[in-house]
């Protein structure tokens, strides 16, 4: 793999390419399955309305929330936890790497498998070269952790605990194939719905921090 920086649009298209509902025709894995289709249908309306609200964000905004996942994280026991690298849409939590990461925690960063399959989760630090991941992510340079919390990303919530992700199940295999990790969700206000359309698959979360409140689902 070679170093690389985020390169734009074109890499939120290639994402959703890859991720967008349509493509779920094929086996999440041995264990889990796509969606019906009414339920894909349902997800797909939801995230046109819940990516326009995330994309049209307020400056300053993911500040304030990195900030309430920081306090949220440190009064956990929790050492070693997987955060998020941003694609050039999404909510930046790089400065909670470096917050979590001086503070003493072992920040951790996705690595995406070919699809069907578990992400695994690679050490960070400060100093870590970062690599040329799929779908025009960036993976450290470092060994493979199992974390201990999981921050999760999403496109839109529910006050039940459901997430709206981007439909390529990745983060539902990995939080189904680590029971006893706690999931915490990150999100804007905006991103919230009534009620989400969910399937047999979906895992819920632990817990949802937005840039005004803190929700317990466990």
């Amino acid at each position: 793999m070679a170093l690389v920086t985020l390169s734009g649009a074109h890499l939120y298209k290639q994402v959703l390419e890859v991720e967008r509902p349509t493509a779920m025709a094929a086996s999440h894995s041995s264990f889990l399955i796509s969606d019906p289709p009414a339920v894909a249908e349902a997800k797909q309306a939801q995230r046109t309305r819940c990516l326009t609200v995330l994309k049209a964000r307020d400056a300053g905004v993911d500040t304030t929330l990195c900030a309430r996942l920081a306090e949220t994280l440190l009064a956990t026991e929790c050492l070693r936890i997987a955060c998020v690298w941003p694609l050039p849409h999404e909510i930046d939590l790089r400065p909670l790497c470096h917050q979590l990461s001086t503070a003493g925690r072992n920040v951790l960063l996705p690595d995406t498998p070919p699809r069907g399959q578990p992400l695994t989760f690679r050490l960070w630090t400060p100093q870590t070269s970062m690599l040329r991941g799929r779908f025009g992510t960036q993976v450290p340079e470092g060994p493979i952790l199992t974390p201990d919390l999981v921050l999760v990303p999403l496109l839109g919530f529910d006050r039940t605990g459901n997430r709206l992700g981007y439909g390529g199940g990745y983060y539902d295999r990995t939080l189904a194939s680590l029971p006893t990790v706690r999931s915490v969700g990150y999100a804007l206000a905006a991103q919230e719905v009534d009620q989400l359309p969910t399937g047999p698959y979906d895992q819920p979360l632990s817990c949802l921090v937005t840039e005004r409140e803190t929700l317990h689902f466990d």
